[in-house]
Formats: C-alpha cells, structure tokens, sequence
C-alpha cells in the first residue's frame, strides 16, 4: 500500500519555524511505523532526525506523536493505521530538540524528585546488609504493574496538566513515587509524600485519564494517581517486610551463600 508519511521537521540550526515533509513509497505488511522512519533514512533523506533503540517496546525512546496520540513506533504497524497518510510529530508538552526528537529532562528530572528506589528504614542495613527483606507473591501484586513503567514519556505528553502546568510532577513521576510507597520494602513514603502534597503537586491532577490511554505499558498512571491521594488519608499502617537474616559463611540448609555486596 502507498503510504504518504507526514513528518515534522525542525533543525534549530538552520530553521526559523518547524515544518512538514512529505515522504511517499510502498508500505509492505509487518512493517512498523519505526520501520517505516528508517526507510526513510536509509533510502530518501538521511538528515531525518528520531530516537530509537530496542525495537521491542522496552526502551522507551522511540514514543512519538503518531496520528495525533502518543504511540511507540516499533509497536505500531503502520498499515493497521488504516489510512494512507500518516502524521508523525514529536512528543507534545516537551522542548523540540530536532525533528522528532523531544528533549526528555523534564520526565527525568521529576522522575529523580520522587526518590524512585528503595529507602531502606536502617542505613547501616542499605550499606552492609545483614539479610534480606521477605516479600510475598500478595505483596508483590501490590506494586507490580507500576514497575512496568519503560520512562517513555508518552504519558506525560497526554497529559492536560503537564501542558498548562510545567511544575506539575506528572503521571509518570507520581506513579513511580506510589509504586514505591506500596513496596513493602521501602521505608520512604513520608519522604515522598513531602514532595508531591502542595497545590501543584499530587493534588493538581484532576483525572482526565489521559495517561491511562496514551500508556504503552498498562501501567495505568492515573490508578496509581488515585491510590496516592487514598493513601493521604488512609490510616492504618500496611506491615513492613521482615528482615530475615543471612549467614554469609554457612548457608541456611538448602539455601546459597550470600553474594558480597556489589559497589
């Protein structure tokens, strides 16, 4: 099929004002829309700029602006579009670096705020464990589908919020910041809570659900979103894993030896 792809181009270096190219030739079945894009590279214009890496859906880099919605392009065929022309932008609600390349600090730096890692209760434990924290297939569950989250932007690219508020954290950053106080293993809630409770934090996203449809990875962002604010105001306190400890020169029966801390 005869596919006209419709690509945005801007090269700050030479360029007052973005614009679109046309780019015509013969889409074959199985071909993805990131397959399509280095067609184009390879075979009509080499100066075509985009980010890509795993071609699996695991990277995250090639989130672009596809037909009007946030889409990864190694995941989109291009022919189940259904239509013979085809709209390609970079990531809304981010600085344009070149061409389909969006500039990402943003969804970085927001993501760091949230402290995304395991705040351990002793500190002395953190650098020289002792043991290892228990955790159960239930208490697993309970965090798990935020932990799928790939960091490719597109949620917040959906976002209403992000676009109108640059301080606002954003979905993915609160997401994260949730899948971590659910970790039974983490001691860092209050840490975390201290960084999103203010009027252009948690409390500014007033659900359009944006993120939960543009999520390549059903991560749904704005589930997590809402079981931030509820855990604002729930007051029990969920039991934290138990330490069990290791003996690092004999092993319990049938267990292993306890690596060496790595650096």
């Amino acid at each position: 099929m005869k596919v006209t792809f419709k690509i945005w181009r801007y090269d700050p270096a030479k360029d007052v004002k973005p614009y679109f190219q046309d780019y015509t030739f013969d889409v074959k079945e199985g071909m993805t829309v990131l397959d399509c894009l280095y067609y184009i590279k390879e075979n009509i214009d080499a100066t075509l700029a985009f980010r890509a890496s795993c071609r699996m859906g695991i990277c995250g880099s090639c989130a672009m602006y596809i037909n009007k919605k946030p889409r990864l392009a190694c995941e989109t065929q291009a022919l189940s579009l259904g239509t013979d022309v085809i709209e390609i932008d970079p990531l809304p609600n981010y600085k344009n670096i070149k061409d389909l390349v969006p500039d990402l600090t943003p969804l970085f730096e927001k993501h760091k705020n949230v402290k995304p890692y395991i705040i351990p209760e002793n500190e002395q434990e953190f650098l020289n464990p002792t043991g290892e924290y228990s955790q159960t297939p239930a208490e697993l569950e309970e965090y798990l589908q935020f932990a799928y989250c790939i960091k490719c932007g597109a949620c917040l690219a959906a976002c209403p919020t992000v676009g109108t508020t640059p301080d606002f954290p954003g979905p993915q950053a609160l997401a994260q910041a949730y899948r971590y106080n659910a970790d039974n293993r983490d001691f860092g809630e209050k840490e975390r809570k201290v960084q999103v409770d203010n009027p252009k934090g948690l409390w500014r996203c007033h659900m359009a659900g944006a993120c939960a449809e543009a999520c390549p990875k059903g991560v749904d962002p704005a589930l997590a979103i809402q079981l931030f604010k509820r855990s604002f105001f729930f007051t029990g306190r969920k039991p934290k894993a138990r330490l069990i400890p290791l003996n690092k020169e004999k092993p319990a029966q049938g267990g292993i030896k306890a690596p060496e801390p790595t650096v």
